[in-house]
């Protein structure tokens, strides 16, 4: 909004300039129309210059796009980093797990309930592979894309787009200068004819004509120069309009592809995640089905016929 923005002066009724740029008089001329109705699109909203909080120089609205794409950058990175964390942690999960699937703990037991304590064990392996495999794909699918998208390139594709924009903006400020001179030569060359003018009615002289003619010509000159500069100063700033917008809206859809490639690859670390609970559930299959197996009485007979020390009773001793 303007009243946020850095004014430099008020020079006339019908526009108010800010920074070199000039802009309506809310009061002089109806609502202007967005140029992308309905879509908050960048080209709309970032015409006037930002102050700066701590006092500093006005911050363009250029520049604030700029940092909204640095910023997504460095949050990308940050993305990245957090898959990097919790591809640490599953590859040290599977590896206690592997790790606990060879414990001799409770090695010995037999019988149904030693089967599927077997399988219990065997399936911590199982799940161990299920844990690595995530871990792969986590880096494969989530995090290299994510580090990868947009590389160096990037942050020299954004500089070169504030370049160019900075470059047309100082354009605009000197042909602002230029058109503030001429205004101040038109205003000092009326003031002159008008000083001579009033001379020529104290007392009438060929040599007041002539300088009132002179003077005359040097104004209509101030004038014209006034206008030319004008003429340019327009020019630019229209330059400087059309780059505006070429090149927030090619910011915008920049910004539109982070963000979908973003909510893809982390749509992938979701369906992995899926999966790996999927597959952790199919390891514990073959061990539910040997619990519900298991079976006291059976295992009792496979150890009584293992272990069984003689099948006679003692009788009375007969003399």
């Amino acid at each position: 909004p303007l009243e946020q923005a850095c004014p430099d002066r008020l020079p006339g009724l019908l526009s108010l300039q800010i920074n070199g740029v000039t802009f309506p008089l809310p009061m002089t001329m109806p609502e202007q129309e967005l140029l992308k109705p309905s879509e908050w699109s960048y080209c709309d909203y970032f015409w006037a210059d930002r102050k700066d909080p701590q006092g500093g120089a006005c911050i363009p609205g250029f520049e604030v796009l700029l940092q909204k794409q640095l910023k997504g950058k460095q949050m990308q990175k940050e993305m990245a980093e957090f898959i990097r964390e919790r591809i640490k942690i599953e590859e040290e999960y599977a590896k206690n797990l592997s790790k606990l699937s060879q414990s001799p703990l409770a090695a010995q037991e037999e019988g149904t309930l030693g089967d599927a304590w077997a399988q219990l064990k065997k399936s911590l392996a199982d799940e161990a592979e299920v844990h690595l495999k995530f871990s792969s794909k986590l880096q494969c699918e989530v995090e290299k894309p994510l580090l990868t998208f947009r590389g160096d390139n990037f942050k020299k594709d954004m500089k070169k787009y504030d370049h160019h924009i900075a470059d047309l903006r100082k354009q605009l400020l000197t042909r602002y200068a230029a058109v503030e001179k001429a205004r101040k030569a038109l205003a000092d060359r009326q003031k002159d004819l008008e000083v001579k003018t009033q001379q020529l009615e104290i007392k009438l002289s060929n040599k007041t004509e002539e300088d009132i003619k002179k003077a005359r010509r040097k104004s209509t000159q101030a004038g014209d120069d006034l206008m030319r500069c004008v003429d340019l100063y327009n020019q630019n700033q229209s330059k400087w309009f059309e780059e505006m917008v070429t090149t927030s809206l090619e910011l915008e859809r920049l910004e539109v592809e982070r963000v979908e490639m973003i909510q893809q690859h982390l749509r992938q670390y979701t369906t992995l995640r899926h999966e790996t609970d999927m597959f952790n559930q199919s390891t514990l299959e073959p061990v539910d089905q040997l619990l519900q197996s298991v079976d006291p009485a059976k295992d009792r007979e496979l150890w009584v016929q293992e272990h069984k020390t003689g099948e006679f009773r003692p009788v009375d001793l007969d003399i």
